[in-house]
């Protein structure tokens, strides 16, 4: 019997040592299955079965599989500012996320007249046309009735036979993903699953019971990575909130005399000047070593070419460089200046950079940080090129930035850099909490690992 806790890798040579989930009072028991059988899905534990999707769905309902409706019958002009929302595809994503943004709404009345197509709270609901098929989510119980657009699909499973969570998950795995492309008919211009094939993709079928263990697992490790994401984004716009406040509005300093200032066209304090980033911050243009040092074994450091390698505030790379030509160092500001320009991420550690990247290096680099991130659309102006867009280290070098005396920049920093390690350590912690559920996804979802007892 396997005792486990997120805090630990899973292995599969010695047993886990009993533990905690960090955040919440759980305790789960696993074991690892030894007996299996062959299906057209693969391997699955011998008391598994494999089912069709139009068998696990919920026949009260007159369309438990149905698309959206034609095109001609909804038009982007009767779309209205609040209403019954309809669906579309890019409220969907590959990692089973529903995104609320970009949601469009239409009257209960159009909602009545195309009612075939309504999807209800754990719906799921797939894109299946074009390059974004098998984009997918459960629709949220907040929204209590939707519309799905002609661009997508919905199952409505019957909850006693089948747990939603677990399907998503099934479907976001690449065996559910090929499922559904290899059912797809060429169109007159794109590719499209149909209800017919769709409903009889074949699928695992644990006992209920289980599925639900297994999806409750899962569906910890998207709420802690939730969560942390949550907490980021409020230590963000608190970090942004202090700054403009500071630097942008002068709020702190409103009693002070202002002079105004030509090259940034507004009144200034006194005493602050306006500075060029390279009398502020050494600038390090990355450089790409020959590909024969690139290795993914751990030789060398992290390697970060451009955007690719970006995460959501700190680079997350595979690849490992054993030449050290140019490196940023810890709290460096990691700026693109190659398409894209003016990206930013902050080094948690030492990389090496590639020539799409350049790193700031300033003792204040939050407040660097966050001048970039404010003042970024001017940062990309800066971007030329004529076979692609680039900026160069001549233009940062006189990249303006207005600067207050020192002891209001230390005094800043010292305010806002808690703020930005805690955000780095929650994103470190992000990372780690996606790789461990993704490697959990697969052996959970076919049976190789069996959740006993939440």
């Amino acid at each position: 019997m396997i005792y486990w806790s997120p805090r630990l890798q899973m292995q599969n040579t010695k047993p886990i040592q009993k533990g905690r989930f960090p955040e919440v009072n759980i305790m789960l028991k696993f074991r690892w299955e030894t007996e299996f059988k062959e299906t057209e899905i693969g391997e699955i534990p011998k008391d598994w079965d494999v089912r069709q999707v139009k068998e696990l769905v919920d026949k009260r309902k007159k369309f438990p599989i149905v698309d959206g409706p034609f095109g001609t019958q909804l038009h982007m002009n009767e779309y209205v500012s609040k209403g019954i929302p309809v669906i579309r595809v890019i409220n969907l994503t590959y990692e089973g996320k529903f995104s609320k943004e970009n949601l469009v709404f239409i009257t209960e009345e159009k909602f009545e007249q195309l009612k075939r197509s309504e999807v209800n709270p754990y719906d799921l609901i797939i894109a299946k046309t074009g390059a974004t098929i098998g984009k997918l989510a459960l629709l949220p119980p907040e929204i209590p009735k939707g519309l799905i657009s002609s661009s997508c699909l919905k199952v409505s499973f019957d909850k006693k036979l089948a747990n939603p969570k677990y399907y998503l998950k099934f479907f976001m795995h690449f065996i559910g993903q090929e499922n559904i492309k290899i059912r797809a008919e060429g169109g007159s211009t794109r590719d499209t699953i149909n209800l017919t094939p769709f409903s009889e993709i074949p699928v695992p079928y644990p006992s209920p019971e289980e599925q639900s263990r297994i999806a409750a697992v899962l569906s910890w490790f998207d709420d802690l990575i939730e969560n942390k994401k949550r907490q980021n984004e409020i230590l963000e716009k608190v970090a942004m909130a202090i700054f403009k406040s500071w630097f942008v509005d002068f709020e702190p300093f409103k009693d002070e005399e202002f002079v105004y200032n030509e090259e940034l066209g507004k009144e200034i304090p006194k005493k602050w000047e306006v500075k060029k980033l390279g009398r502020f911050a050494e600038i390090i243009m990355g450089q790409s070593p020959s590909s024969k040092y690139y290795n993914k074994k751990g030789k060398g450091l992290p390697f970060i070419q451009g955007k690719g390698q970006y995460g959501r505030y700190i680079p997350e790379t595979t690849v490992y460089c054993s030449k050290l030509l140019k490196v940023a160092k810890l709290n460096d500001v990691l700026v693109t200046v190659r398409a894209p320009v003016g990206e930013l991420n902050l080094a948690d550690r030492e990389y090496v950079i590639g020539r799409g990247v350049a790193s700031l290096r300033s003792k204040y680099w939050t407040f660097l940080f966050l001048y970039l991130l404010t003042y970024n659309e001017r940062l990309k102006s800066y971007e030329r090129g004529t076979t692609y867009d680039a900026i160069t280290r001549e233009e940062l070098d006189t990249f303006p930035l207005l600067l207050p005396p020192q002891p209001i920049l230390q005094r800043f920093h010292s305010l806002v850099e808690p703020l930005f390690q805690k955000i780095i350590l929650n994103q470190k912690q992000i990372m780690v909490l996606r790789k461990i559920r993704d490697t959990l996804l697969p052996k959970l979802v076919f049976g190789k690992l069996r959740v006993v007892k939440i």
